[in-house]
């Protein structure tokens, strides 16, 4: 798992771009929500060896097909996010310093994997 941050006044794609540009891991499927399903990232995401794994809009004139039982994973990560913010320090953000609040996103992530999230 990767994550970056971005500013909170921001819309967090170009983040989304710039991991899928630098972040290689080895898997086969990128799931993505529709938020990110627009036609510059899917083939970004296709060129950097995944296959894309995101609904299409509802107003596109030639949706395409992609795997619903992969895309339901989805739903995992959200959840796991959801835990995630209910730490208060992460939910809050009182750090002054990206570097400190990032160490306790990981550790709260940590935290989220001992429960045996998954």
């Amino acid at each position: 798992m990767c994550f970056g941050l971005s500013p909170g006044n921001r819309h967090a794609a170009p983040v989304v771009l710039e991991l899928l540009r630098t972040y290689r891991p080895s898997v086969d499927f990128l799931v993505m929500d529709r938020a990110n399903e627009d036609d510059r990232r899917r083939q970004l995401a296709s060129n950097c060896g995944y296959t894309p794994v995101v609904p299409p809009k509802s107003y596109r004139m030639q949706p395409w097909k992609y795997d619903k039982a992969i895309y339901m994973k989805h739903n995992e990560i959200e959840r796991m996010f959801r835990l995630n913010n209910e730490k208060r320090c992460v939910a809050t953000r009182y750090d002054k310093l990206d570097v400190t609040y990032l160490s306790f996103v990981c550790l709260a992530f940590i935290n989220i994997a001992q429960q045996d999230f998954f």
